[in-house]
């Protein structure tokens, strides 16, 4: 079957189940009016307000000052980061928080595709699309997948690279261990949680590849370097990252 045709029956089918089952956006409960999605228009624009403001630094993408010369954060210019560049779509807070942690914790995987819209606004903004070679997800390690029984950042990965062309490989990048959750260790204790904890699958794969990492929520850092390190030791040429909350960070010490 043509593709043209394909989607003109999907999208007829989607329309006729909008009508028979309406969609209710998760945060104000009203029929949502984007079609194909679930937040409604108003609460989607009421998103914009938890964006990061610029400007940002260069590299990690956290808030600072207009008055640094250099463009870097504090961390950023003591420890200087394995990735090229980082950035979040919103503030970890409010409605975008609750959006993420439903689609992370509640098996909310149906708020995927409206997810994926704010990341690809943010991606096309921040990054030159054309130079992506590959998108990655964050992996989780095979014993945390079977007991969730899905990846929030695979489902985002995959859904943004439909959406600006560019190919989405689940498996090059692996979990070695099962890190514990990183919710309350601090900056330190983050980075000690994922070191060594991945693996490049085909590392000739990665080689002289600009690479973009998608995840759902980047604290300190610390999972986002590990990968760039590991990624970068296989060969790849930059690595990139985007997420769609931007944590308060920890402090520099433990």
């Amino acid at each position: 079957m043509f593709p043209r045709v394909k989607k003109a029956i999907a999208s007829a089918l989607g329309a006729v189940a909008d009508f028979a089952f309406p969609r209710l956006c998760p945060l104000c409960g009203t029929p949502s009016d984007r079609p194909g999605r679930h937040v409604c228009w108003n609460c989607a624009a009421s998103l914009d307000g938890l964006a990061i403001p610029p400007p940002a630094c260069r590299f990690c993408g956290d808030h600072i000052d207009a008055r640094l010369r250099d463009g870097l954060c504090a961390r950023c210019r003591r420890n200087r980061p394995r990735f090229d560049m980082a950035r979040s779509v919103f503030s970890h807070e409010g409605d975008a928080r609750r959006l993420v942690h439903d689609l992370k914790y509640r098996r909310a995987t149906w708020l995927a595709n409206d997810l994926a819209d704010f990341l690809e606004g943010r991606a096309r903004a921040e990054f030159d699309i054309r130079d992506i070679d590959v998108i990655l997800p964050v992996p989780l390690h095979p014993v945390k997948f079977v007991l969730r029984s899905y990846n929030q950042s695979a489902l985002l990965a995959s859904s943004l690279a439909r959406r600006i062309g560019a190919p989405c490989d689940g498996s090059l990048l692996r979990r070695l261990r099962d890190t514990p959750t990183q919710t309350h260790l601090g900056a330190g204790g983050r980075q000690r949680n994922v070191d060594g904890a991945f693996g490049v699958a085909t590392p000739e794969f990665a080689r002289s590849r600009t690479i973009l990492v998608v995840d759902d929520v980047m604290t300190t850092g610390a999972t986002i370097d590990e990968i760039a390190k590991t990624l970068k030791a296989a060969g790849a040429w930059r690595v990139w990252a985007l997420t769609l909350c931007r944590a308060e960070r920890q402090p520099l010490h433990d």
